[in-house]
This record gives structure tokens, sequence and C-alpha cells, in this order.
């Protein structure tokens, strides 16, 4: 894999999860990371760790659904670093299950701003930001195999990660004859705090019996994994991959 070393990240919903272990793949790659979410205590102790490894990294806190805060992310990221190579759009919430009938429109607004207003004002700023320094970049966003299949009380949730689709497809076309490739990662069912925070919800039964046995591997993906294939979709062995989404889940959603 190609040559990551003092190239310039940044990583939205860094604190825990998928964004955590990209941020330390890319760290052990060489490249300079800058880490955002709301939780900066959980931020600062990332940085420690990646600083202990000999990598660079800086910490913001930041909320995705609110313009200024993205825009002071990205600005952060070039007063630290001076530039903004790769760029990934982890953020995002699964919001409170419920049924269409029952559903408020703040809780429809809360998921709907940060999981995919939330990439569209990233995707913005970061775009901005690559064209004025002038040399191409990688942007990758993050959504699910529920950008592809829904499931009874996830509407909220199942609409942006389904309209994650259309943006960066829509994104890449525009951003790609200028050199900024944009992909669509989505993966399946991984190891992280939302999955388990899920796995709380439908029960031991449900998610050992229900949900596992149809992944072809019979188990959870690693964020660490994930992140394997994140970091890929940013380094020059994907080149000639823009506008793609790539699908790491195991196999499961060949089962559905």
């Amino acid at each position: 894999m190609s040559d990551m070393k003092e190239k310039v990240v940044l990583i939205t919903g860094a604190s825990s999860g998928i964004g955590r272990a990209t941020a330390e793949a890319f760290a052990a790659k060489g490249a300079h990371a800058v880490v955002a979410a709301r939780r900066k205590e959980e931020l600062d102790k990332l940085v420690t760790s990646i600083e202990a490894i000999g990598a660079k990294a800086s910490a913001i806190k930041t909320d995705v659904s609110i313009a200024m805060d993205v825009e002071q992310m990205v600005e952060h990221t070039i007063e630290v670093f001076g530039g903004l190579d790769y760029a990934i759009n982890n953020a995002g919430i699964e919001g409170k299950l419920n049924g269409i009938t029952e559903i408020t429109e703040d809780e429809w607004d809360q998921v709907l701003d940060i999981n995919l207003k939330g990439i569209f004002l990233c995707m913005k700023y970061e775009a901005k930001a690559m064209l004025n320094l002038g040399h191409p970049g990688a942007i990758v966003n993050i959504g699910s195999v529920n950008s592809f299949l829904g499931f009874p009380t996830g509407s909220p949730y199942v609409t942006s990660k389904h309209g994650l689709i259309g943006l960066t497809s829509s994104v890449s076309a525009e951003l790609g004859p200028q050199g900024i490739r944009v992909n669509l990662l989505c993966p399946g069912v991984t190891d992280t705090p939302m999955h388990h925070r899920l796995r709380g919800i439908v029960g031991d039964d449900l998610y050992d019996q229900g949900l596992l046995p149809k992944v072809h591997l019979q188990r959870a993906g690693l964020p660490e994994e994930i992140a394997k294939a994140i970091v890929f979709l940013c380094s020059n062995d994907s080149s000639y991959i823009t506008g793609s989404t790539l699908i790491a889940d195991g196999g499961f959603t060949l089962t559905l």
C-alpha cells in the first residue's frame, strides 16, 4: 500500500469505534491526524495514544451538524498541519428507534442533521480546502448496510444512510475532474459501541441467532478491519476508484 508518511487526514466521529480505529490506522502509516467529535476528553486520550507511537495528532471538538463548527474544524486542520489530503466523514448516530407514527419531528431532524447534513457540510468545507490547496485528495464517507436495507423502527437512520449514496455519487462527479476522489464505505455488523447498544435493544438471542448467522463469516467485524478498507480507499492503490460504494459486511447483504 502507498506510503502515507506526513499526509494529513481529518476524521470525524473519532472518539470511539470505527473513527478511532481509522485514526490509529492512518497514524501507523505515518500520517498526521486531526480527530474530531463531540467528546473532547475521548479525543484527547486518542491523541495521547497516537503520539505514543511517534505520530502527530490534534483534537478538536466538533458538532458536524453546525456549519461554523465544521468550518473551524477544517481551518484547524490547515493551521496545525498545513494541508488536507484525506477526509473521513464518519460521525453518525442511530437515533431513537421508533415506529413511523411515533417518531417526533425533533428525533427525525437530529438523525438527519448529523448523518446526512453533517456529511454535506463536511464535504463542502473539505473540498473547498482541497481545491484551494491545489492538489488531489480523497474523501471517504461512512454509510452502512442500511444504505441499502431498511429495518422496522429505523426510518430516520435508514433514510440518512440511503441519502449518502446519492450525495457521494453526485459530489464524486463534481470533484473527480479536479482530482478529488469521493467514495462511500458501508460497514455491516461491527463491534462498536453503536452495535453494542443495538444488541441491548434487540436482545442477545435475536442478535446471536437471528443476525450473526446471516453474516457469511459468522461474526461481527472489527473496527480495525473497517479502518483498513478506509485507508485503502484513500491510498494510491485505489487511484481509479471514485463515486463507488464499497461494502465491508462479511457477506451479510448477500444473504438477504
